[in-house]
């Protein structure tokens, strides 16, 4: 799709506002992302920034309990929210003609969150159960996102649990909870993105209206959390009773996507020529010739590209067959990535890769969700919303050079190593 104008300006409380203009379909997107995620938790405080955000659908000091979905819905639209290692995104997409609804909803949550014993109660068994279903009664739970960065890492602010330790969820107080929101969810600590068929002067004077007023708080000054490189390969074993196969997850380390965004990309250039698609040079040998593994997939962040500031994760996770050695799986994607390293790959298999990321790009901001989400991420993490547009052209002008530089970053002796290992407790 074409590139729109964007248009930026900063309330006097210090909310940052992006406005994305298309009126190619009468509906909006309205996204606030906070600059707070799994990585901000203290020790102590595992998963407390996914709970939090469950309970800013609680209700506001204005607005009762369920008001929020029920505005949202009436208006015909579409709501959720999600926790990722650097931010909180929150969103709604509705018509074109809801939007000041959707502005009055998402100022009023930051601006006061029915922060109540009650509901911290409530919200907490919710994520308990979500963490049941999701991580501890399914096969593969927690696989790799939950378990390789313990591996990978060092410090906790990298390495914990951002799902979130029972005890820690447990012992979180509605006071826990006032100051998490007083110090990370003030307007200067966040980003509100419009997008879709909207007017640039009837939206900017909106947004005043009802985020004008949020009391304006510090920007709480976020730490850097990088670290070394594993000087050397780290390996793990993690017993699962409902995995009916081994797993394994390899995990390196990659550019900073902050400062060297085309360095990242070249990475994720060569997870495509990895393990994109049937052609792709581990799903052939490992998959269609040797048959030694099931399942297969590499891969830029655990969440997915782009989603996180530095430290990032390059990962490549397979689900292999019980006869077969995790080190022999190991050792074959050794040999393919050494092939790269010292052979690039072909202009036209490269082309092939590239075309088909640019055309999932395409594809998914057309998409008005996703648009929204992406330039609210993009402008929050980097700084600049555009660059979800430039995306196409930037991985198009990655060269098998720096497809081949990048396999060979990927250095054994600098690695994790998870091995999953079926227990049989299911049996």
């Amino acid at each position: 799709m074409a590139s729109p104008e964007l248009h930026r300006f900063t309330l006097p409380n210090g909310l940052r506002v992006v406005l994305a203009p298309d009126a190619g379909a009468p509906v909006v997107g309205v996204s606030v992302h906070y600059d707070v995620g799994f990585r901000s938790e203290p020790e102590g405080r595992t998963g407390f920034a996914h709970l939090f955000e469950h309970l800013m659908f609680q209700g506001s000091e204005s607005l009762e309990k369920l008001a929020h979905f029920r505005h949202v819905q009436s208006s015909g639209g579409t709501f959720n929210g999600s926790t990722h290692p650097d931010y909180t995104d929150y969103y709604q997409v509705l018509p074109s003609a809801a939007l000041e609804r959707a502005l009055f909803l998402e100022a009023d949550r930051m601006r006061a969150p029915k922060l109540t014993e009650e509901n911290l109660r409530n919200q907490i068994d919710v994520v308990k159960e979500e963490i049941r279903l999701n991580v501890l009664n399914r096969p593969y739970g927690g696989f790799p996102w939950i378990l390789l960065p313990a591996v990978l890492f060092n410090t906790f602010a990298n390495a914990h649990n951002g799902y979130g330790d029972f005890v820690d969820l447990e012992s979180a107080t509605v006071d826990n909870c006032a100051e998490f929101f007083d110090t990370y969810y003030s307007p200067a600590n966040a980003v509100l993105t419009v997008a879709g068929d909207l007017d640039v002067e009837t939206t900017k004077t909106l947004v005043e209206k009802h985020f004008g007023d949020v009391p304006a708080r510090p920007r709480p000054e976020r730490p850097s959390f990088a670290e070394p490189a594993p000087q050397g390969e780290v390996r793990h074993e993690h017993g699962d009773a409902l995995a009916p196969l081994p797993a394994i997850a390899i995990g390196y380390r990659v550019p900073d996507p902050v400062t060297d965004i085309d360095g990242y990309l070249s990475y994720l250039v060569l997870a495509g020529v990895l393990a994109d698609g049937d052609g792709s040079r581990l799903q052939q040998r490992l998959v269609h010739q040797e048959g030694i593994v099931i399942d297969l997939n590499a891969g830029c962040g655990l969440f997915g590209p782009l989603e996180a500031r530095d430290p990032d994760t390059f990962s490549i996770t397979a689900i292999h067959a019980a006869e077969v050695s995790a080190d022999q799986v190991v050792a074959a994607i050794d040999e393919e990535l050494q092939k790269l390293a010292q052979e690039p790959p072909s202009a036209e298999e490269l082309a092939k890769v590239t075309a088909r990321w640019a055309s999932t790009m395409h594809k998914e901001h057309d998409r008005l969700t996703n648009r929204t989400l992406g330039l609210g991420s993009a402008e929050l993490l980097f700084g600049r919303a555009e660059l979800i547009y430039e995306l196409p052209r930037r991985i198009a002008s990655v060269t098998v050079d720096e497809v081949s530089a990048a396999a060979k970053a990927l250095r054994p002796d600098s690695r994790a190593l998870l091995f999953v290992k079926p227990t049989g407790g299911a049996q």
